[in-house]
């Protein structure tokens, strides 16, 4: 399923005169990584999320060189929005932290330009996000936008969630951060083992990841991984009531229809973690583009 998204118009033109005279990076390393894998940390939750905060030290654990380039404050369900405001306050609060008041697409972009500036990291990851990214949920993800503004300037990305299709319980799910986060570390190493003569992922390919919650504690161990795609359904239902006075009132429920088959929706729902492989443009499928060629033929201006 490709990724729906809205477009980042003129996305690293964002914090000027900010980043006046400074230039995105805009491809991967060249090669397979060698030593430790320096890697983006970011996320939607904001910078001090204990989603973030464990997948450093997992990550840092795991001997990897971990910067943290994250939102200020939480930005969830941004998407991949990015302010293009004439300027951005960023902070730097500890060593190896940055603090960006903006959206993850922002944190991601100036993480690029000026925190690694010069040269990329060999992994963006995003994450670990409170709560599952699948379905539609995936499309408005601003833990997914991070990753893709990553994948928009060639470095490969990983979005990881923590969640599973009920009300997550705070604790319960920040348990459940932990064994998400000792996937992840697997998983990397599983990318790094493949990359001995080539990048961690094909270029412009992510990853979005999704660990259920395992156990009445969440710390439970998850039936196993699956290959999976982005479900086509929207997952969340809003409805309005007219309030009479020029507000309408707002509440939003969950509505499921049957999961997909092979898709992250039903993965999640058999405690499965899925990992769904993601893009960062608007291309479908060659069988997609068919359809609008047999559209289009024959039609003139």
């Amino acid at each position: 399923m490709r990724r729906k998204r809205v477009l980042p118009l003129a996305a690293l033109v964002l914090c000027a005169p900010a980043l006046a005279g400074t230039a995105p990076a805009t491809a991967s390393p060249q090669g397979p990584p060698t030593g430790p894998l320096r890697i983006l940390l970011t996320n939607d939750d904001g910078y001090n999320a204990p989603g973030i905060r464990k997948a450093y030290e997992r990550l840092t654990a795991a001997g990897h060189d971990v910067t943290i380039v994250a939102p200020l404050t939480n930005q969830s369900g941004t998407g991949t929005k990015m302010m293009n405001a004439p300027s951005v306050t960023v902070r730097h609060p500890e060593p190896k932290v940055w603090a960006v008041d903006g959206t993850p697409g922002d944190s991601v972009a100036f993480g690029l330009a000026e925190v690694f500036a010069g040269r990329a990291p060999d992994l963006v990851v995003s994450g670990t996000n409170f709560g599952p990214n699948v379905a539609g949920l995936a499309t408005h993800s601003g833990t997914v936008g991070g990753a893709v503004t990553a994948l928009e300037s060639g470095v490969p990305a990983i979005a990881l969630s923590t969640g599973g299709l009920t009300a997550p319980d705070p604790v319960t799910t920040v348990n459940a951060m932990v064994p998400t986060m000792d996937f992840a570390v697997k998983l990397i190493d599983r990318l790094r083992a493949r990359a001995r003569s080539g990048p961690l992922l094909p270029k412009g390919v992510g990853l979005n990841v999704n660990h259920p919650v395992i156990g009445a504690d969440g710390k439970g161990t998850a039936a196993g991984v699956a290959a999976t795609f982005q479900d086509p359904q929207t997952v969340l239902e809003p409805d309005f009531t007219d309030a009479g006075d020029g507000t309408w009132k707002v509440t939003v429920k969950v509505s499921l229809r049957p999961a997909a088959k092979g898709g992250d929706l039903e993965a999640v729902a058999a405690g499965r973690i899925a990992v769904s492989p993601m893009n960062a443009d608007w291309n479908t499928g060659t069988a997609d583009r068919a359809v609008t060629s047999v559209l289009l033929a024959g039609l003139r201006p």
